[in-house]
Parts: C-alpha cells; sequence; structure tokens
C-alpha cells in the first residue's frame, strides 16, 4: 500500500487550460451550433488519455474567449494561473483558439521568466467531436510532452511552444500560415522542438533549457500596449503612414517591409520616419517575408531607414515583435533602452 502511495506521489500532473476556441466545442443535441464541453469530463471525450500514467486536471475560463476577442488580458490571467498553480504541475497544456495563438504563446514566451516546465499551447482546426478532428492528436501529444522528462527528472521541452499537426514549434518562432488545413502553423525561421510520428523525436539541440541556478518562477504583468503595426505596401499614402508613425498615442511602430527590410525611397516617408524617430518613438523593421531576416546594410533603402533610426527585428515575427515590445515598454521607461533589448534575443524570439 505505502509503495503504491509512493509511486501515485510521483506521478506527473498537468493542468488543462481552455481559454476558448474550436477544440473545446460540440454539437449540442437536437440543436445546431456547437457548445463547449466540460473539460472536468475530457477523458469521456478523449479516452486515450487515460493510458497516460499522470493526473490530468482542468481550469475552464469564464466566459471563454473567442480567439479573435483575445487581449493582453488573457495573458495576464493566464501568467498569474501558472504561476500560482506552478509547484502543483509538471506541465501546462492551454487550449486556445487558433487564430491568436501565435501571439498569445509569443507573449506567454517574455512574461515567464525562469521557466523549467513545459508551456503548450494547441487547438484545433474541427470540434473534438467531429470523426476527423485533429483535435484529439494535438490534444494527446500536447499532453505527453507537457510530463516528458529526462532520467534525471528534468521537463523535455522548459519552453513556451505551440503544438499542432505533429509539430512542436517555440511559441515565439510561431505564425499561423493555413486558415483550413491541419498544417496551421509553421515556424520557418526555426527548427521544430520536437516531432510526434510513431515515436515522440525531441530536437534537443534546438530546446533552450535555461539555467539550472534559477530562482524559480517568475512572471512580469505589466505591460505597455501602445504599439502601432505599419505594413508598407505599394500606393500607401503619406497621410496614413504620417497617422500610424505620429500618433499620440503610440510609443513604439512595427514597420513590416519588402524583403530583407526594404521600403519606400521617397523623401515623404523617410522624413516622416525621422521626425518619428527624433520624437523618440520606437521603431522595429521586420520583414513581411515568411522566411528570412531584416538585414539593413544590404540595399541603400534599408541604409536610409537605419540612418533615420530604425531598429532591426532581425528574423523576429510580427507577433514576437509585438509581445516583446509590450514586455520590454511595461518593465522600461526608456525607450533608448528598449531599442537596445529589442536587438537582444531574450527567449529565443531571434537568431542572434
Amino acid at each position: 500500500m505505502r509503495l503504491f502511495r509512493d509511486l501515485q506521489a510521483k506521478a506527473s500532473a498537468v493542468l488543462l487550460i481552455y481559454t476558448g476556441g474550436t477544440i473545446g466545442m460540440k454539437e449540442r443535441s437536437g440543436e445546431e451550433g456547437l457548445v463547449p464541453f466540460d473539460f472536468g469530463g475530457i477523458a469521456d471525450e478523449v479516452p486515450e488519455l487515460r493510458k497516460f500514467a499522470c493526473r490530468i486536471d482542468s481550469f475552464t475560463f469564464d466566459p471563454l474567449i473567442d480567439s479573435s476577442d483575445v487581449e493582453p488580458a488573457l495573458w495576464q490571467q493566464l501568467a498569474r494561473l501558472i504561476k500560482e498553480r506552478y509547484d502543483a504541475y509538471d506541465g501546462f497544456v492551454i487550449l486556445h483558439g487558433t487564430d491568436t495563438m501565435a501571439y498569445s504563446a509569443s507573449a506567454l514566451s517574455f512574461m515567464l521568466d525562469g521557466l523549467r516546465k513545459p508551456v503548450i499551447f494547441t487547438g484545433s482546426q474541427l470540434p473534438i467531436d467531429r470523426p476527423r478532428t485533429d483535435g484529439k492528436e494535438n490534444l494527446i501529444s500536447s499532453v505527453e510532452i507537457a510530463t516528458a522528462k529526462d532520467d534525471e527528472g528534468r521537463a523535455l521541452v522548459p519552453e513556451v511552444c505551440i503544438f499542432f499537426d505533429s509539430k512542436l514549434l517555440r511559441g515565439n518562432r510561431s505564425t499561423k500560415v493555413n486558415a483550413t488545413g491541419f498544417d496551421a502553423f509553421a515556424s520557418p525561421n526555426y527548427p521544430a522542438l520536437a516531432t510526434a510520428g510513431i515515436n515522440i523525436k525531441y530536437n534537443n539541440r534546438s530546446i533552450h533549457y535555461g539555467s539550472e541556478k534559477g530562482r524559480g518562477l517568475k512572471i512580469e504583468t505589466s505591460l505597455d500596449t501602445r504599439v502601432s503595426i505599419l505594413k508598407v505596401h505599394p500606393g500607401i499614402t503619406e497621410q496614413v503612414v504620417r497617422d500610424i508613425l505620429l500618433g499620440s498615442q503610440t510609443r513604439a511602430v512595427i514597420i513590416e517591409t519588402y524583403g530583407s527590410g526594404n521600403a519606400i525611397s521617397k523623401d515623404w516617408f523617410l522624413d516622416i520616419i525621422r521626425e518619428s524617430s527624433a520624437s523618440g518613438k520606437i521603431l522595429i523593421n521586420v520583414t513581411q517575408c515568411l522566411s528570412g531576416d531584416v538585414n539593413m546594410n544590404l540595399y541603400a533603402t534599408g541604409r536610409a531607414l537605419k540612418n533615420a533610426g530604425v531598429v532591426s527585428g532581425y528574423d523576429c515575427t510580427t507577433e514576437a515583435a509585438l509581445g516583446k515590445l509590450f514586455y520590454l515598454m511595461g518593465t522600461c521607461n526608456d525607450n533608448e533602452q528598449v531599442k537596445l533589448l529589442m536587438e537582444r534575443n531574450l527567449k529565443g524570439e531571434i537568431s542572434k
């Protein structure tokens, strides 16, 4: 009896956190439309979970949040919940709608400092009770990865990640690339951390393990959201650029440029960039391309942006740049210091 209790005490535990999204929905009998089901009975929906030698608990947000309505307040709630339950669980699986999942995973990667346990976002393109749902496989593999440990009892993937369509991706390297296919997410500039086939193969060289001398999990929930995004495009007008770059309520602007960091070379555009930079605003250059990085030394238009005060985002995704800015600006009032930190690799978000 004592041996049984000891084994039970050592069993892994994972917390499922349902924020909303397709994966937690099912058809109501006799009625049209989808309704959320009770995650307290998740093993009835996905009986395969009973085969894991771990305890699976659940927490459901009330009210549920549609992915399109996600706000930074949700990230703050998630960070506090993980901090509150951190010692009780070996890993966390966050069930989330796909539309803003990459934004949420990116933001959490910066807000959770000293993380030594997996925090895995997943979801589905089809409700979990549909015959061809991708939700069951995504959930089962996420739970397995969330509780996976090495021979010394350390988590195999102590990062904020996204698991989708057999691939585990670093959260702040991910972006949604497919609106209707099961392969909804990609990480164009960084390899997958694990791949699920017959077995789950971990890419240990690409996983960030952090320092073993950490003081435990610390969270940062102070976020400054005064960020705008300017996507450069042919025919963009001077007034649009002026409104975004010189907006009185904007502290930082992410500029999505062409190719390796190029933009309009017209005088009016560069004049507005200089005026915005001179006013103290933080201007970050990220590429519109799915893969590759910003190199503002490569072409004259890129050099012009650099000389005007624009900071390189290197191969950072827009989602990661946004989360990083929210985090840095929430903790630092000095814009010049924020600019310096934006060019540094803090949580594996850039290849630098």
